[in-house]
């Protein structure tokens, strides 16, 4: 709800119908400590003595609502779940949402929770990085992770506004990189086995960059750093990795420095066959 919030404000948009908000919340797994936590209850009291308050915030749409009663939005309200491409899949909602004209604006993002249970998958399923660091241009077939947590929002218009960070032009599934950008932002953060996939980046010889070791590993991770791509756009700066180890040569960005950027790509790959691009534009 914070994020949420901040991006509202952030924006510098007055609302003045409601009805023409919507609301987007991407998320992999949902509030599953809280589901969790409900079905322990259930286990141990008997489902006649479980807490129905527990129960309300244990339901997908939960946080959603919560944004959409603080902002006082009539407009359409909605949560995505899906493991791979929750936020992609948002963005190109918010875009039919705003090109039928349900809404001017469409605060969208993505929430994900590390739970115990979380923990304990995490520590079955994946390979974590035993020195807490992931190495997000190691390019490897058994990547390390760390896995983390958080939520972050960004507002989609019809009109550029008075805080404007940038204009989303496309969000694809496709294998093919047609033009070469500014800047490639990549989602290597140990949660996929094709992660030397990415390597195939290198041969465009233009500058990679990405921000996992600082958000952590997370299936919605892309939200993060198309984020980082929007700040980086707007001021006009392309902040330096602060993992360098870069065993195949990669042009990486290694220091935060002014550079004009025009176009960022942010790049997720994961099956050979299933390539993700969001183009942002200034």
């Amino acid at each position: 709800v914070l994020s949420a919030v901040d991006a509202c404000r952030d924006s510098g948009i007055t609302f003045n119908e409601r009805e023409k908000l919507g609301i987007i919340l991407a998320t992999a797994f949902g509030p599953h400590a809280t589901t969790f936590s409900f079905i322990d209850d259930i286990l141990e009291y008997g489902d006649a003595n479980v807490s129905p308050t527990k129960f309300s915030n244990s339901v997908h749409n939960a946080a959603a609502s919560y944004i959409s009663a603080v902002l006082e939005s009539r407009g359409p309200t909605v949560t995505l779940t899906q493991f791979k491409f929750a936020f992609q899949n948002a963005l190109i909602l918010a875009k039919s949402w705003i090109a039928e004209g349900r809404c001017d604006h469409v605060l969208c993002g993505c929430a994900d929770e590390l739970g115990t249970v979380m923990e304990y998958a995490c520590k079955m399923k994946l390979d974590i990085a035993k020195d807490g660091k992931i190495n997000p241009f190691a390019f490897s077939d058994s990547p390390v992770s760390v896995p983390g947590e958080g939520s972050v929002f960004v507002m989609l218009s019809k009109e550029k506004g008075s805080n404007n960070y940038g204009k989303v032009v496309e969000t694809s599934f496709s294998q093919n990189i047609t033009r070469k950008p500014d800047l490639f932002v990549i989602d290597t953060d140990g949660m996929s086995a094709y992660e030397m996939d990415y390597k195939d980046i290198i041969n465009y010889d233009m500058v990679i960059t990405g921000y996992s070791p600082v958000f952590g590993s997370m299936l919605t991770g892309s939200a993060f750093n198309f984020a980082a791509a929007a700040l980086m756009l707007k001021n006009q700066i392309a902040y330096k990795c602060i993992f360098k180890d870069n065993p195949f040569g990669a042009k990486l960005c290694v220091e935060t420095s002014a550079k004009n950027l025009n176009e960022i790509y942010c790049i997720k790959i994961c099956r050979p066959e299933i390539k993700t691009i969001v183009r942002l534009q200034k």
